[in-house]
């Protein structure tokens, strides 16, 4: 009986010193004001310049930077996508039905339609609807402003 006695407190001090060290190690542990580190005592509030944004020179702001121009170069893709369709709308701008859109512009990536939402939100095109599916749309004509 006394062996297991033994054995279980060896297991219960063991937990509690990995407890001990985890929570020394944690970023969550509750500690003052004093005692946390300087990341968390220059954190940005709400309002100040450069809340919601990443640290000027981080990879965070680096990977932002390049998804940015990702999404920049397939934008423009798009649109010479739809110029190249040497349809017109009824203004005599290019114009294009959302199917045939959608059958041109698979081969070249899986996210037309997120691609056309940010096209619109920087006025680059033109389409009724908020959005658009496969099959029931492909009547939708999507026309191009600039």
């Amino acid at each position: 009986m006394t062996t297991i006695l033994k054995k279980t407190n060896k297991i219960v001090k063991h937990a509690e010193n990995l407890r001990r060290l985890v929570s020394q190690r944690s970023p969550w542990r509750q500690t003052t004001h004093l005692q946390r580190p300087v990341l968390y005592q220059s954190k940005i509030q709400r309002g100040q310049e450069g809340y919601g944004r990443p640290l000027e020179g981080s990879k965070t702001e680096q990977r932002g930077k390049d998804a940015h121009s990702h999404i920049s170069r397939e934008v423009t893709e798009l649109c010479r996508v739809i110029l190249e369709s040497r349809e017109s709308g009824d203004d005599g701008r290019p114009a294009v039905r959302f199917g045939t859109l959608f059958e041109r512009y698979v081969t070249i990536s899986n996210k037309l339609v997120g691609v056309l939402l940010r096209a619109r939100k920087q006025g680059l095109v033109h389409f009724e609807g908020e959005m658009l599916w496969q099959g029931r749309d492909d009547g939708v004509i999507i026309t191009l402003l600039e």
